[in-house]
């Protein structure tokens, strides 16, 4: 076993603190990984505070990973010791049902093992990435291109993924009309992602105090959900609306934005219900649906594409310290547009 810096939650209602956890051996499907960089995700609150169920303590929570591979296994043919890799949501699943076999295996039906908090198949508690070491399977460690800096590359292993993914799946691109609900960690990229893609793109937002900045990150339009005009003039324009936010929305005044045959995806999990007004869902063959991540495939996609669009996330770069900090700040909406943890101040 290999014991490692890290910083955890002892609790739901305590602040994270520095502490150690221990890795198990390198064995040999698996790579060691020397973590240089790890955002901090809305998910990461949630999931230390028991929002979405209780923990087991003390936890490292962490799925945007990006780091260096300093030891691989014997029968490892995916990565080389000195490889520039990165860690998302998942580090595990079954491998062998119907969505594993076809590269989603963020749908594996057994349920696919998260990077921490999860019981992993071995019975262990998985750990995230608020830590200087994290081995994996290789298969679960992605390539980071040379064009993205390491600090940057981190927050695309889930905001980027997360928005990502469902704009390929509706299919963004030329001709369509894509509306982004909330510019934070994940609308932000959604918005660069939908403008690459070649849509037209509107940023939906309570207020129009971001507006500057979403242009500027690719928006064509920009509108406050606060006017009920909004609503009004917006009517009936959307082929596709990414739902960013972690929050409770009038999800059935949002689908009347949407065309005939138009797509409302959630990607923001409130920790509260949706409801939905049926009607609104009947009279425009409308969809209310839901995106997780990607698969591993599709998350090398997204890195290349990157790398070859010159996309990358806005960031705060921080040291560990400021992680408790960070997470108020983050609740308070005080952060553009990702916060980023240098994890060498660990050390």
């Amino acid at each position: 076993m290999l014991t490692v810096n890290a910083y955890a939650a002892t609790s739901a209602t305590e602040p994270l603190v520095r502490t150690t956890i221990e890795r198990r051996d390198v064995g040999p499907n698996d790579v060691l990984i020397e973590i240089r960089y790890a955002g901090i995700c809305h998910s990461d609150i949630h999931t230390v505070r028991g929002d979405w169920g209780p923990q087991h303590y003390p936890l490292a929570p962490g799925h945007e990973i990006a780091g260096v591979v300093t030891e691989v296994g014997s029968e490892v043919t995916r990565h080389r010791v000195g490889d520039r890799v990165g860690v998302g949501c998942m580090v595990n699943s079954c491998r062998e049902c119907e969505y594993c076999r076809r590269g989603e295996e963020q749908y594996c039906r057994e349920g696919n093992v998260q990077t921490y908090g999860a019981v992993d198949r071995d019975g262990t508690i998985t750990q995230g990435g608020y830590t200087t070491h994290v081995v994996v399977n290789e298969d679960f460690a992605v390539r980071i291109p040379d064009a993205l800096s390491l600090d940057a590359a981190a927050p695309l292993l889930c905001a980027g993924i997360t928005t990502y993914s469902p704009l390929r799946h509706w299919n963004a691109g030329p001709g369509k009309k894509v509306a982004v609900v909330g510019l934070g960690g994940l609308g932000h990229m959604a918005v660069k992602f939908a403008h690459a893609l070649g849509a037209e793109v509107t940023v939906l937002s309570q207020s129009l105090k971001k507006r500057e900045d979403g242009l500027r990150l690719g928006a064509d339009d920009y509108r406050a959900t606060s006017d009920p005009e909004t609503f009004e003039r917006l009517a009936d324009s959307f082929d596709l609306i990414i739902n960013t936010v972690s929050a409770g929305i009038d999800i059935s005044a949002y689908l009347g934005l949407l065309k005939v045959d138009g797509a409302l995806v959630n990607v923001g999990a409130p920790a509260e219900p949706l409801p939905v007004n049926v009607f609104s869902l009947l009279l425009k063959r409308r969809t209310f649906a839901g995106s997780a991540i990607g698969g591993i495939a599709e998350t090398q996609e997204m890195l290349d594409f990157c790398g070859e669009h010159g996309i990358a996330p806005e960031i705060e770069v921080i040291t560990a310290d400021q992680i408790n900090e960070a997470y108020e700040r983050v609740l308070a909406s005080d952060v553009r547009y990702r916060f980023v943890i240098d994890i060498a101040t660990l050390n």
